[in-house]
């Protein structure tokens, strides 16, 4: 039995990779917090002995999935250190820990680390360049974690994440359409909707390849939050409800978002033989499984 810790494994990446372990791998989940298939709750995983511990407790551990982050994106810009800490330093500390044992770690990243000025798809290999607290911190943890462990580590890049198990945009779409019968959503902010039923099965897969490096791991297609939350509407019968396109600086926020961020995921389909599903398509099928 193949052994695989799950970090931030009570947040709706990590519950979701807890559920589509697969067969033959026993996923242990750690997190700040309790919750489901959390075996280990309060480890602070940037301090260097609180993770040589963890993993000598659990031990034998066969490969990593650091799916845990600071999110927070507007917060990051007032909480830099935190955010620091969270999204580099722990980063660091599991691939160096990792390193140590020739384990194998896929960290997950973010589309934030580009600044949106392009109107073609990221590759992997693209230069990038944060806006943000979140993008530089996200960045930083990426690049300690390829310095330590070159050999053994997988970034694979994601954005716009929603799914079962948390907070979520169609789910606040949908909430704040009953509420106020009308909304007004950003329509100048253009990426790939991405939900965990689609991404969990991809970095298992990543993390069963063995292949190092960057990846990028999106729904197929593009499309706008004023697009996405039209959609969403629709598939749960109000579509009824009048939704206006308005521009990001109607909704000034702490924090910039990238105009663009498509990511281009041609690796990571050769990898597994196939893309993602479509966005509409996956979008269809979570709303199928979580009520709205």
């Amino acid at each position: 039995m193949t052994r695989v810790l799950v970090t931030g494994a009570a947040g709706m990446l990590g519950s979701q990779l807890l559920l589509d372990a697969p067969a033959g791998v026993e996923a242990l989940g750690v997190d700040l917090r309790e919750g489901p298939g959390v075996a280990a709750a309060g480890v602070d995983l940037a301090e260097p002995e609180a993770v040589e511990g963890l993993l000598e407790r659990l031990a034998p551990v066969d490969g990593v999935i650091h799916a845990a982050a600071y999110t927070a994106v507007d917060k990051a810009e007032s909480e830099p250190d935190l955010a620091h800490r969270v999204n580099a330093t722990a980063c660091g500390v599991l691939a160096e820990a990792c390193a140590r044992r020739g384990t194998r770690l896929v960290a997950v990243g973010t589309d934030f680390v580009f600044d949106g000025t392009r109107r073609e798809p990221y590759r992997p290999d693209d230069e990038p360049s944060p806006l943000g607290v979140y993008g530089r911190t996200k960045l930083e943890g990426e690049r300690l974690a390829l310095s330590a462990w070159a050999d053994g580590t997988a970034v694979v890049r994601t954005q716009w994440l929603y799914g079962p198990r948390g907070a979520h945009f169609p789910g606040t779409i949908v909430r704040l359409a009953r509420e106020r019968g009308q909304l007004k959503v950003v329509s100048d902010q253009v990426g790939s909707p991405t939900t965990t039923l689609e991404l969990s099965p991809a970095l298992w897969d990543v993390l069963a390849s063995r292949e190092t490096g960057i990846f990028h791991a999106a729904c197929e297609g593009a499309c706008s939050w004023y697009d996405l939350a039209v959609a969403t509407l629709e598939l749960v019968g109000l579509g009824a409800v009048p939704v206006e396109p308005c521009g990001t600086d109607e909704f000034p926020r702490p924090a910039p978002r990238p105009a663009y961020s498509v990511l281009e995921c041609s690796r990571l389909t050769a990898q597994r033989g196939r893309p993602l599903a479509g966005w509409r398509e996956a979008l269809e099928a979570f709303v199928a499984v979580e009520p709205l």
